[in-house]
């Protein structure tokens, strides 16, 4: 019989959950999970006024900052990859916002 030692790692050595290490996977999840949320706590596409779009708001921009944390001072693939998802978090994020003040408009 094989004694195959089981090593078990902690939850938080991986980088998704532990907040001091950079990771691309918790900012997109944070940016895209809160744009899926705006979606019925603003009622589209019969838009509401509701201040409760501010928790998505503020989600939504702390995954953009951590994505931000990933990039890398040399230029390659990975920092276009991180560009390219930094311009989806900002397109999710305005669209947020507009979701947000669009109501109070008019």
């Amino acid at each position: 019989m094989l004694n195959i030692p089981l090593t078990r790692r902690p939850l938080s050595s991986f980088a998704v959950f532990n907040l001091r290490r950079r990771s691309l996977i918790r900012g997109n999840v944070l940016v895209l999970g809160s744009f899926a949320a705006s979606f019925p706590l603003s009622g589209f596409p019969h838009t509401r006024a509701t201040p409760l779009l501010i928790v998505p708001t503020v989600l939504a921009f702390l995954g953009t900052v951590d994505t931000l944390r990933c990039m890398q001072p040399r230029r390659t693939f990975y920092h276009g990859g991180v560009i390219f998802c930094l311009l989806m978090d900002v397109l999710a994020l305005c669209l947020i916002i507009f979701f947000l003040f669009f109501p109070y408009l008019f």
